[in-house]
């Protein structure tokens, strides 16, 4: 089979990086959500050697990450378990950081719902979860393409589209999850950076927002 690529992967990786490395700064274990062509992956291991970078998916995706993991090997960078956060058991590891990327608006809700339900429970206390993507606030879409983006979503199934960022807040919120970081990205998307804290722990504190660097998609 051909090894998939994601133009937007090239694009968005660098600026993803850039927070990524000040966010992980003093992580040690982390589970990638959808790994998807595996390209990210490849990337952020690489550039992390720091970091132990657990791959997973579903399983029809699992060969074209595993041919960039073939390509890019590093001995950080763990080939994918199955991860369909509805059906499959979490791997049994216990992660001090989760990233995901472009998988919220593609995931039908109860889906989003089942992430963070699984997030919960395996992200240590202090861990961090950064999520990639168009986010919606306050019910609303200012940049065209987004509102296009949004429309296609719909339009192909009707189970995604762009989510409203206090609704997706809220499900943090309930697993135990703060808000720290709500960086702007490229092409109208955002990274944004929780923590599981504890009772008594202090927050992460966070930088100002990234500006949008206004590149493509």
């Amino acid at each position: 089979m051909d090894k998939p690529f994601s133009q937007a992967c090239v694009n968005n990786r660098d600026p993803i990086l850039e927070v990524l490395q000040r966010v992980f700064a003093h992580s040690q274990n982390i589970l990638e959500i959808g790994s998807g062509t595996g390209q990210h992956a490849v990337w952020f291991a690489g550039n992390m050697p720091h970091l132990r970078w657990q791959t997973s998916d579903q399983p029809m995706y699992h060969a074209g990450i595993n041919q960039w993991i073939s390509q890019h090997p590093a001995t950080n960078l763990v080939r994918p378990v199955a991860l369909d956060v509805l059906a499959d058991t979490w791997p049994s590891s216990n992660y001090d950081g989760v990233f995901s990327a472009n998988t919220a608006h593609i995931m039908p809700w109860e889906a989003v719902v089942a992430m963070f339900a699984g997030i919960r429970d395996h992200l240590l206390i202090n861990g961090f979860f950064c999520l990639y993507g168009p986010m919606k606030y306050n019910g609303a879409l200012e940049a065209p393409s987004n509102v296009q983006f949004d429309q296609m979503l719909r339009q192909q199934f009707p189970h995604q589209g762009i989510r409203e960022f206090g609704e997706v807040n809220q499900l943090a919120s309930s697993a135990g999850l703060k808000l720290v970081e709500d960086n702007a990205m490229p092409a109208n998307n955002r990274l944004l950076v929780w923590q599981k804290v504890g009772m008594t722990d202090e927050l992460y504190v966070s930088t100002p927002e990234v500006g949008n660097q206004g590149q493509e998609q």
